[in-house]
């Protein structure tokens, strides 16, 4: 569909990607236009975890975009490569995808076209999602070769291949696929002609760990609920899938949980905390009312002591009760 060209930018000096899109697919104007809109859409995303589009544009008739370059090699060519991936390395895999399609979806944008082609792992074991938006113009041309069709129909969830409507549940579906793929060696379906997919998309998928016994099955019930046939009974969202993919994890994430995964408590979860913490805050001052009983200066007895000094002021509630407790250390015992 596309030829990708290494370049540089002489502007800013760095090294980019330029696809630029095939001769028979530049000549139809619905697809070029609705390239270039998706292209200037996926543009707006800035995410680690999504392969950064720089600009986009048409020469020679030639639709064509300039995008990040990263230096590592697609899930699929390791796959050639390896086969199938520990479970570790399939859950970090998912962990990272899951946080690009975070953003993506809430600011609107769906796939469409989640695979190992699509996924790149940089050489420090980064994973970035590319050619969103590309997906999506895709869907207007029948120009598209039938191999292409074949690879990436066995990643396309029911509701996609029958034409209705796409949803971010769709990407969910795609991603599980390739989460049973690295962890595997295989697609759920195996198939030679679109008419095999469509008779073996109505055969139940065989459980992952047939295949793949040392899969933990917490794993495995997390991937084979992404590959629901109803979009309802897969994971809410990729943040959802990513909590799950992580508690199934049979080893602990060595990757920090980006602000897409790692969600602020909800409204009422902040409430219970704000409470306990002025529940807290009010502990303190009873208990410096005790301590200033004793150690205030007395005026019946002896010589006067020096005054004791007030509690420092906080700009939020968690720096006033660190004050409190820096206060009660230096003046109690």
């Amino acid at each position: 569909m596309a030829a990708v060209y290494f370049a540089r930018d002489e502007e800013l000096g760095r090294a980019v990607a330029v696809k630029v899109l095939a001769e028979q697919l530049a000549g139809d104007d619905t697809f070029r236009e609705r390239f270039l809109r998706e292209a200037r859409v996926a543009a707006r995303l800035s995410h680690p975890n999504i392969v950064s589009v720089f600009d986009a544009g048409e020469d020679d008739g030639r639709p064509y975009i300039v995008m990040e370059y990263v230096e590592g090699s697609t899930l699929a060519d390791e796959l050639q490569r390896r086969e199938r991936f520990t479970p570790a390395e399939a859950v970090d895999v998912g962990l990272q995808t899951c946080a690009g399609l975070t953003c993506a979806h809430e600011a609107g944008l769906v796939h469409r076209d989640v695979k190992p082609g699509n996924l790149l792992r940089r050489t420090d074991g980064v994973v970035k999602i590319a050619d969103f938006g590309i997906a999506r113009a895709a869907e207007t041309t029948q120009l598209t070769m039938i191999g292409t069709v074949l690879g990436t129909a066995a990643y396309l969830s029911p509701e996609q291949a029958a034409g209705e409507q796409v949803t971010a549940a769709a990407d969910l579906y795609s991603l599980g696929v390739v989460l049973y793929e690295l962890l595997t060696g295989r697609t759920p379906h195996t198939f030679d002609s679109l008419t095999d997919l469509a008779k073996q998309r109505e055969a139940p998928i065989a459980p992952i760990r047939e295949l793949a016994v040392e899969v933990p099955e917490a794993l495995e019930d997390v991937v084979m609920r992404c590959l629901a046939r109803n979009p309802a009974y897969r994971p809410a969202s990729a943040a959802e899938l990513a909590r799950e993919l992580e508690a199934a994890s049979p080893e602990a994430s060595t990757r920090p949980m980006t602000a897409e995964t790692a969600r602020m408590p909800s409204a009422g979860g902040r409430r219970i905390a704000d409470r306990r913490l002025w529940l807290a805050l009010a502990a303190a001052v009873a208990l410096i009312g005790v301590v200033l009983a004793f150690a205030l200066p007395r005026h019946d007895s002896g010589p006067s002591t020096p005054a004791v000094q007030p509690v420092r002021p906080g700009s939020s509630p968690a720096e006033r009760a660190r004050n409190l407790a820096a206060w009660l250390r230096d003046h109690s015992g």
